[in-house]
């Protein structure tokens, strides 16, 4: 698959597969297509060529309605209508289930108060989207996703504004959702460490080429990351996770 803006070339010649029922973590440094890819995935951008499936079905093929009630995309600083409150947008989440005009059945308020309740909004169900921080609109958006109720939740830099307890507040929420419900999860991450805790299965990319995929060992190694990143890493193997960390870099100087 190959993905381009009018003739910038920005995804050359990927062919990867999304481990169903898993979390996928896709770093790489900026500008290397990871946010394209993502958008590709989801539907919002056309490959120059190759097919995008989904279960087996070309996404192309698919309806709007059919994909929003397999697939949840959260994009980068997504812009809310002006004057809606919380609850509002969460309830947007059920949209692709509802006939017409009809109105929200008992069934989706549920739904729509267990994913205010996970991601810690319920008190705030009536206030303005407006009036929120940065990291209470990214948790708001967060809980539209989950009132979908998909199988599959594409999220681009999901912990962008969050501090350090709700990053892992969210990350770890994903992981509960994986767990418990099978639910597929893709996210671009920024943060290394944090892709590697949680993900099951990794991504490196850089100038649109995948350096790298497979499990958190076998991408957090200090070659890996010094194709994708141009640093000089050093690993080890967190002992609270056991899985791999950086402790510590340098800049690669040009060769």
């Amino acid at each position: 698959m190959s993905v381009a803006y009018e003739n910038n070339l920005v995804v050359d010649n990927l062919n990867t597969q999304i481990p169903r029922g898993e979390i996928t973590a896709i770093i790489g440094p900026n500008g290397c297509g990871k946010s394209t890819l993502l958008k590709t995935l989801g539907r919002i951008l056309k490959p120059k060529n190759g097919v995008v499936y989904l279960n087996g079905n070309d996404i192309r093929q698919l309806s709007t309605r059919e994909i929003a009630k397999k697939m949840a995309i959260l994009p980068q600083s997504p812009l809310a209508p002006a004057g809606l409150t919380v609850g509002e947008l969460v309830a947007y989440g059920r949209f692709p289930y509802q006939r017409g005009l009809g109105k929200l059945k008992p069934e989706d308020k549920n739904i729509i108060d267990w994913a205010l309740a996970a991601t810690k909004l319920t008190e705030l169900e009536i206030t303005a989207v407006d009036n929120l921080s940065g990291g209470q609109r990214q948790r708001v958006w967060i809980a539209m996703a989950l009132a979908q109720q998909t199988d599959l939740i594409l999220l681009d830099e999901p912990t962008t504004y969050l501090d350090l307890s709700y990053q892992l507040e969210l990350l770890e929420l994903l992981y509960q959702l994986n767990r418990e419900q099978g639910c597929t999860i893709v996210m671009v991450l920024h943060d290394l460490n944090l892709a590697a805790r949680f993900a099951d299965y990794m991504v490196a990319i850089r100038r649109g080429t995948i350096i790298r995929h497979g499990s958190p060992r076998e991408v957090m190694t200090a070659g890996v990351l010094r194709e994708t990143f141009r640093i000089d890493a050093s690993i080890i193997t967190d002992p609270r996770t056991g899985r791999p960390t950086c402790i510590s870099y340098d800049l690669i100087k040009a060769e």
